[in-house]
């Protein structure tokens, strides 16, 4: 059985879309990154620690598969996280404006015996967005949740002319290169 552990609705989106059986046990960490801590080994952290309190729970048995994923923005070689709150988010999406970033997934699989890690990188080219455009925007909620303080698969969809790389990866789950990580150790039924 493969353990997501994660309660992201737009992970379980792209598993079930993919046609992967999973049951979700949400990992609760802390997910700042440590200071100096460069991005995608920062994503991979995270992802791995996922995984990780998931199987510390006690809810893995020798069979099963654990899933971490994280996913970050990155621009100027700043990380951008979930925002903290309104003002958070409308200080993401003005960093982001009229600019290219680079969108990183990482993704954790455990088994018992098994620990392998991986990450997915896309570059994201978003439109400039008015400062009227990004409260309105803030204010619909959508951005809360949200890596970079946006969803690609939602509102923010038009303000983002081309991407270069793996679109599920923008969206929270590189799920081609977790098909095969999945398929290449037996974890598929």
């Amino acid at each position: 059985m493969l353990i997501l552990a994660s309660a992201s609705p737009r992970r379980q989106e792209l598993l079930r879309n993919a046609g992967i059986p999973f049951i979700v046990r949400p990992a609760d960490i802390d997910e700042t990154p440590m200071s100096g801590e460069l991005p995608q080994p920062c994503a991979e952290r995270l992802a791995r620690e996922k995984a990780l309190a998931v199987r510390n729970r006690r809810e893995f048995h020798g069979e099963d598969f654990i899933l971490g994923a994280d996913t970050i923005v990155v621009i100027d070689d700043l990380i951008l996280g979930k925002p903290r709150d309104a003002d958070d988010a409308a200080r993401m999406l003005r960093l982001l404006s009229g600019r290219r970033h680079s969108v990183i997934t990482a993704v954790c699989l455990l088994g018992s015996a098994l620990e392998v890690a991986s990450s997915e990188t896309t570059l994201v080219t978003m439109s400039e967005i008015s400062d009227n455009e990004i409260r309105d925007y803030v204010a619909t909620g959508e951005p809360m949740d949200k890596a970079g303080a946006y969803a690609i698969q939602g509102i923010a969809s038009r303000w983002i002319p081309r991407i270069e790389g793996d679109y599920p990866n923008v969206v929270g789950l590189p799920i081609a290169r977790v098909y095969c990580m999945l398929r290449d150790r037996g974890a598929l039924p």
